[in-house]
């Protein structure tokens, strides 16, 4: 889960809560932390390891507050020239009504809005699920990396069959259709690495992941960090 890579790649993370204007929502963790010993702000959807979180983290579907909590924490890292970088997993933005009734649609457009004028390197890695406006919110970025078994797509196979075809167990088709695994969004150049994953992904593999990230993310920094504003 998200905050699982917050506490493997960095270092001395301090949550931060709240977007100032509703309330906190627990399915966008988010913050700041250390990376080679310098200040970065990292932010992660989170879903929640046991029943009992998930519900709490309304399985990683955030609300209008968890995408103005972050982007209130990027608009911070901007005023401070840290760089931000997002860990992207949720099945998409909670569309239940009191989400609608508080602006769902405007904090998903504001956040790709603002993201795409940020003044600090911004790099999004997607370690799960990438389902729709819910993970752009999260993913416009100088670059967009994935994990080779996450997907990144408008919305579910299953949803896709049901729009399309009028049925969802034809879910494998649509997926097929839709070019959705991180080997396809590669190669369509809409992502810029995909990293590999052990065969057997638990807390003891975990590293095998995260060391590689570490790398290139420290190089994701020198290279943008080194560089003039209009050349990003």
């Amino acid at each position: 889960v998200g905050s699982d890579y917050l506490s493997g790649l960095f270092e001395q993370f301090i949550e931060l809560h709240g977007d100032r204007l509703f309330g906190d929502d627990k399915a966008v963790v988010g913050g700041i932390a250390l990376f080679d010993g310098e200040p970065v702000t990292v932010i992660a959807q989170e879903k929640g390891t046991t029943t009992k979180e998930n519900i709490a983290r309304n399985f990683g579907m955030p609300s209008p507050e968890g995408y103005r909590k972050a982007l209130r924490l990027m608009k911070q890292a901007e005023k401070f020239h840290r760089p931000v970088i997002c860990f992207v997993d949720t099945p998409g933005a909670f569309c239940g009504l009191e989400a609608e009734e508080r602006g769902q649609g405007e904090a998903i457009a504001r956040n790709i809005y603002e993201m795409s004028a940020l003044k600090v390197p911004v790099l999004s890695v997607i370690i799960g699920e990438g389902g729709s406006g819910g993970a752009l919110a999260l993913a416009t970025a100088d670059e967009v990396w994935m994990l080779e078994n996450s997907i990144y797509s408008i919305l579910s196979p299953e949803g896709f069959a049901a729009i399309l075809w009028k049925n969802s167990k034809r879910a494998k088709e649509a997926a097929e259709v839709m070019k959705l695994t991180a080997k396809d969004l590669y190669e369509a150049g809409i992502v810029e690495k995909v990293f590999a994953e052990p065969e057997i992904f638990t807390r003891e593999t975990f590293s095998q992941v995260t060391e590689p990230l570490r790398e290139h993310i420290r190089m994701f920094l020198k290279t943008y960090q080194g560089m003039e504003e209009a050349e990003r």
